[in-house]
């Protein structure tokens, strides 16, 4: 396709450009020759067009995520389309707390046989409310998970976690509630996502109730050098050494999570979540903890939560359903995450039942 007008070859070049940072899950240069071939005789407003189009497409894209994803191992293309069950939402005001509003999601179609039904907290990355990804939740949720979350934009301290998980308890209580008697109470998770990380992290360790927290998953999680006595300070570090609650951390090979350096003591080159501290991290971690490590290969930062969804789906599954196949995702020598080629450097240890695989 040949364009002459320089105008509009900007027009379209900047929406090739802009789409290409926001589309993970699409190729967006080409949708947008396509979408530039048929607005190209209007000028400059066909790159508008473009981007609009585009931004459509990653919009639709997002919120069916799982059906673009290419899953390799059995289980986890068990966990990657919709669960079994209907969902259904709402979203509840929390009267001027930081984290501003509740969202829940839950098993619409249920009968007596299903009992209750386990419980995942979503901790936000930095600036990302939980109404920005609220498909990941939908998607958790019909696996037969109540899931919940804020509209908080900084997540790290756990506060606004155990604030949702109170607030689900009480709907479990309450006669006038959906939820009225489906929580499980006694199978509780947590789930946080760069920032967020850090606030899964606390929930578990720093509260009077974080008994109560029964597995952590976290994707991204902002690593070690900015906390404590790093750029961000204090309030963003965090301490794992006795972390008694199943843990599988996730980050991407990209970019912004991996970095430039593998230096912890390099003061430029830093990542979000680079290699060296999710192996710390990991190696602070308790062995009595059952814990895993596994990066994705050709994802980065923004990615995670969704690239990494079928597994966190199987977490979940595993640690708060004791679903042994579910399992077989991460321990044991043949685990799946071990032999699938869409992770690296994943380690796993869970007691007697030990692996390590450096891929």
């Amino acid at each position: 396709m040949k364009i002459r007008n320089k105008k509009v070859t900007g027009a379209i070049t900047a929406g090739v450009f802009a789409a290409s940072l926001f589309l993970p899950w699409t190729a967006a240069p080409a949708v947008a020759e396509a979408s530039a071939a048929s607005t190209v005789k209007k000028g400059a407003a066909g790159g508008l067009a473009a981007l609009i189009i585009l931004a459509k497409i990653n919009d639709y894209r997002n919120a069916h995520y799982y059906e673009y994803a290419k899953p390799v191992g059995a289980i986890e293309k068990r966990f990657t389309p919709m669960g079994p069950y209907e969902v259904a939402d709402w979203k509840a005001d929390a009267e001027g707390k930081d984290w501003k509003a509740y969202e829940v999601f839950y098993p619409k179609t249920v009968d007596a046989s299903d009992g209750k039904f386990p419980v995942v907290l979503m901790a936000n990355g930095t600036g990302t409310p939980v109404s920005k990804y609220r498909e990941v939740l939908r998607h958790l949720a019909s696996w037969g998970f109540i899931v919940a979350g804020n509209e908080e934009d900084n997540s790290r301290s756990g506060e606004g976690v155990m604030a949702t998980l109170k607030y689900v308890r009480t709907c479990g209580e309450n006669t006038e509630s959906p939820l009225y008697g489906l929580v499980d109470a006694d199978a509780v998770g947590v789930a946080g996502h760069s920032q967020g990380g850090i606030g899964a992290i606390h929930a578990a360790t720093n509260f009077p109730e974080s008994s109560q927290i029964r597995s952590v998953f976290t994707a991204s999680a902002t690593s070690l050098f900015w906390g404590d006595d790093g750029p961000l300070g204090k309030e963003w570090g965090y301490d794992v050494s006795e972390l008694n609650t199943p843990i599988f951390m996730t980050a991407g090979t990209g970019a912004w999570d991996a970095g430039k350096t593998d230096d912890p003591n390099a003061k430029e080159g830093q990542g979000i979540a680079p290699l060296w501290s999710l192996k710390k991290t990991y190696a602070t971690i308790p062995d009595t903890t059952p814990k895993v490590l596994a990066r994705r290969k050709g994802k980065d930062h923004g990615d995670m939560l969704r690239a990494a969804d079928a597994y966190m789906t199987a977490w979940f599954t595993y640690t708060l359903k004791q679903d042994e196949e579910a399992g077989k995702a991460f321990f044991g020598a043949d685990s799946e995450l071990a032999t699938n080629k869409n992770y690296q450097d994943v380690q796993a240890s869970a007691g007697e039942r030990s692996t390590s695989a450096a891929k």
